[in-house]
């Protein structure tokens, strides 16, 4: 007798009965009030066992984005370090930075010396490059080369000025833990293209100065079911814990196991409708599946010597580098959202010798990947965007720069993007953005209407109210859409 008949046996007749009646009243109900609810079978909800296709049918837009590789260059890279050239912070290094910039405005660990607070020039030269001319720090060689294909967007805010929950609004619109990430969101909203790997993963790397943690709810599903969360790979050894076989398991023995399993999990999806028993099957079913998958990916054997030294790695050492090449890889199979963590850019001090060396682990990976994605034609439809939680201030903290959230720059490319331009700008000392402002929200709506999704149309109802990745701001910015 296998399991499933077992707890069918265990079921009594009253409970049967209970059941049934309940079930046709609610249908006798369901009848009267709105008789398309009997069709409801047809159609595909959170709880469904089957591959998830996503809600947004039709899409609400034309796509010309399938997929986002996201840069988190996280700790803050200093805008002053990288993208924004200003050449009056220069020019008034080591004098008082001007009250009328500072004065009643929202300051990290400078908060309490505001009449003390020094102006610290650019610590890197700048220069033009591309036919766009663009400025662009020399701890970025590799970045200029690419950078008539990126969208700089110089006119970045945010609300929170540290770390943790600048990361929680990054990625979920909001400062409330709780909510599900804009990759959980993306899951929900068009589903996986691949079958055999997770729709969302994460991949983290350190290196270059203060390493913040990051916590795995960044990449959680919030109150969306749990299959839409991220799946976090590691980047040397095992890549996933446990997927593979145990010594002396076949591949046919460990089926049985999981086709009994999920067996069990089918009759209790049909008795409760539980969106996590739902979860639980379609998650066995495609760590089974990764077995085979996810060797495959991390075997980067078959990438010519001419790729592995474009991204300056030969694969499973950790870096940044490695996991660009990864996150590729990833693209190529289907998976929709992969975000790439690098936690190295908090340079509260020695700001010119820690960008330096933060900016050269992260430099020719992300270039690597932008002209790889190009030369395979996979570009036009893959938006990458790379930047941090906030940036850094215009006034000294010692030799190094502290949290700020009034202006900081990010890049965009590729995925219905226009490349060669700038985008906003900062006031003469970076200190704010004065044109073209984008909040977070804005970047998220954005990066939604590239998906073919109206922002305002992606929902879901939660405790009586109808929730959406940009809660109830965001602005499309139109003027970067190619």
């Amino acid at each position: 007798m296998n399991p499933t008949e077992a707890l069918e046996l265990q079921q009594s007749r009253r409970s049967f009965l209970g059941r049934s009646s309940t079930g046709i009243g609610t249908l006798a109900l369901a009848a009267m009030m709105n008789p398309e609810l009997l069709r409801a079978a047809d159609r595909q909800g959170p709880d469904q066992v089957s591959s998830w296709e996503g809600v947004v049918k039709p899409l609400h837009f034309p796509q010309k984005c399938k997929r986002v590789i996201h840069l988190c260059m996280a700790g803050g890279a200093s805008h002053l370090e990288t993208f924004d050239y200003k050449p009056k912070l220069e020019e008034l290094d080591g004098q008082p930075m001007p009250k009328s910039f500072t004065e009643g405005q929202q300051i990290a660990q400078l908060q309490g010396q505001r009449d003390s607070l020094k102006c610290l020039a650019p610590q890197h030269k700048f220069s033009r490059h591309g036919q766009s001319g663009r400025f662009v720090s020399s701890i970025l060689p590799h970045i200029s080369t690419i950078i008539d294909d990126v969208c700089v967007i110089n006119s970045m805010h945010t609300d929170q000025i540290n770390h943790d929950p600048a990361h929680t609004l990054m990625n979920t619109g909001t400062s409330i833990p709780g909510r599900p990430s804009m990759g959980a969101w993306i899951q929900y909203g068009l589903g996986s293209e691949s079958d055999e790997l997770p729709g969302y993963v994460v991949m983290t790397s350190v290196g270059g100065g203060q390493s913040q943690p990051i916590a795995s709810r960044q990449w959680h599903s919030g109150f969306l079911p749990s299959r839409f969360q991220g799946v976090e790979f590691r980047s040397m050894g095992d890549p996933v814990l446990y997927v593979n076989s145990p010594s002396g398991v076949s591949l046919d023995k460990q089926r049985d196991v999981i086709h009994a399993i999920q067996s069990l999990n089918r009759f209790g999806n049909e008795t409760f409708q539980d969106p996590e028993i739902a979860t639980r099957i379609a998650q066995y079913e495609l760590a089974f599946k990764m077995q085979t998958s996810v060797p495959e990916l991390m075997d980067v054997s078959d990438e010519p010597q001419h790729i592995l030294d474009m991204y300056g790695t030969q694969g499973g050492d950790g870096s940044f580098a490695s996991n660009c090449l990864l996150a590729r890889r990833l693209a190529e199979r289907g998976v929709r959202f992969i975000q790439l963590y690098h936690r190295g850019w908090d340079h509260h001090g020695s700001i010119k010798k820690g960008s330096e060396v933060t900016a050269k682990l992260v430099d020719q990976g992300t270039a690597a990947l932008v002209r790889d994605l190009k030369q395979r034609g996979m570009l036009d439809d893959t938006l990458v965007i790379w930047g941090g939680e906030f940036g850094r201030t215009p006034m000294a903290q010692g030799s190094g720069r502290d949290h700020h959230i009034k202006g900081f720059s990010i890049w965009m490319a590729g995925g219905g993007v226009r490349g060669g331009m700038r985008y906003g700008a900062t006031d003469e000392l970076g200190y704010s953005a004065v044109e073209k402002q984008v909040h977070v929200n804005d970047l998220h709506a954005t990066m939604l209407q590239l998906f073919g999704i109206d922002h305002h149309r992606l929902t879901y109802r939660f405790q009586g109210r109808d929730f959406r990745l940009t809660d109830v701001s965001g602005h499309v910015i139109g003027e970067i859409l190619s």
